[in-house]
């Protein structure tokens, strides 16, 4: 969420920035204004009707003790009216502080200034590419056809169970599923991420902390019994852990990794480029969150990308390196890489990660603060990444890797697999 005195003292640089997300701003903020303007004239209002009462009821033991009984009464009904005054102005700045909260989660995250302008994934800038794509001397099977040749993946049975969108891995696919996710939290610890485990249910207080709520209500599933949510990434959990928590400057940067499945409805998602594994309801991840100085954001999030394309480096998965256009980039992100492998099979990119800097938008919700050098507070700037979300990584092992032999292990995972090949059933 945008600080208020964002708002306040640059409405029009907020407006600005935020239409190169094609987001106008322009009523809302203005609302913004007007409604804080009148919260603070009313609470001065309120304040000085607050030490008029306590003046009244200071003069009214006065007059008693002087005997002054009947001026001593008209002072009473004089307090009891400040009284009647004072609820109903604080009806009203109840009133005005819900419809200005209702109003600031409306705006998203103000872009970083290198974030290009664009409207969709079209628009997205390419800042690296690694790799040269795989080429076959015939056709390459796409995965869900080398999932059944090698019954490693069965998509049937998982739609038996619950529904399209959740898999059933089994034999080598499920050992290779656990190697992935123990590769990717053994290289987190290594670069220094503290492992923790976390619930995959959270409160409606941890979803509107981190940015779900309200914006991606629809995509999440709803206990409704409890009114938990399930969670669509480790993100959440991870970064509420310091809900409402004022850190100390030298314990920057916190660095934290866990692993989660994950749950997202993909309500409205059809077609050929959904098959397989490329989207689905639940899936597996490894989740990095760092919380950071804002003075070192930035660098971190720098970091961040090289730490995830070092694993893609060491799967020997060809890949690229996007900058997210303003209309593509997350309501809470100021400023995301996404990561995406080659598919030999299905000739086409698939997204395997996001990194994005959230600057303070999240940590205003999370009222997540330190004290900085002179004193005052400040908040702290939140960042997260998929290290690394492994369905579409899956996907792209099992293609690229294809031979007449079998399916080729990639080398780093093979002490976790101990298997070198996936061969046919």
């Amino acid at each position: 969420m945008l600080q208020l005195n964002t708002i306040r003292e640059n409405p029009q640089e907020v407006v600005s920035r935020l239409e190169k997300r094609n987001f106008n701003a322009k009523e809302i903020v203005d609302e913004i204004i007007q409604v804080d303007a009148d919260r603070r004239s009313l609470q001065a209002q309120s304040d000085a009707t607050a030490a008029e009462a306590n003046n009244a009821s200071k003069q009214i033991g006065i007059l008693m003790g002087q005997g002054k009984r009947d001026e001593a009464e008209e002072m009473k009904r004089k307090s009891a009216n400040f009284k009647d005054q004072i609820k109903d102005m604080s009806d009203k700045l109840s009133s005005l502080g819900d419809r200005l909260q209702d109003l600031l989660v409306q705006l998203p995250n103000l872009p970083h200034d290198s974030v290009p302008k664009g409207i969709g994934e079209e628009d997205n800038e390419v800042v690296l590419h690694y790799g040269e794509t795989p080429s076959f001397d015939v056709k390459a099977l796409p995965h869900w056809e080398l999932a059944d040749k090698y019954d490693i993946i069965d998509f049937e049975l998982g739609s038996k169970i619950t529904g399209a969108g959740f898999p059933v891995y089994k034999n080598q696919g499920a050992r290779l599923q656990r190697a992935l996710i123990q590769y990717f939290l053994d290289k987190a610890s290594d670069a220094g991420f503290h492992e923790v485990q976390v619930p995959i249910l959270v409160n409606e207080e941890s979803a509107f902390a981190t940015g779900q709520l309200p914006d991606k209500e629809g995509q999440m599933y709803h206990v409704t019994g409890d009114n938990f949510y399930v969670i669509p990434t480790g993100e959440v959990p991870i970064t509420n852990i310091y809900r409402d928590t004022i850190l100390k400057e030298e314990e920057f940067p916190i660095k934290h990794c866990g692993y989660t499945p994950c749950f997202r409805r993909e309500a409205g998602s059809y077609g050929s480029d959904v098959r397989g594994l490329n989207r689905l309801h639940q899936f597996d991840k490894v989740e990095i969150v760092q919380i950071v100085h804002p003075d070192k954001s930035y660098e971190v999030l720098e970091e961040m990308s090289t730490y995830v394309q070092s694993l893609l480096q060491e799967l020997d998965l060809p890949y690229r390196v996007l900058r997210l256009c303003g209309g593509d980039t997350g309501f809470t992100s100021a400023l995301t890489y996404d990561m995406e492998v080659y598919s030999a099979a299905q000739e086409r990119w698939l997204e395997v990660s996001s990194v994005s800097n959230f600057e303070t938008f999240q940590a205003n919700r999370l009222k997540v603060r330190f004290k900085n050098k002179e004193g005052k507070m400040q908040f702290a700037h939140t960042l997260n990444g998929s290290a690394l979300a492994l369905p579409r990584i899956l996907a792209a092992i099992l293609e690229n890797n294809q031979t007449e032999k079998g399916i080729k292990v990639p080398e780093v995972l093979v002490p976790y697999t101990r298997f070198e090949w996936i061969k046919s059933k």
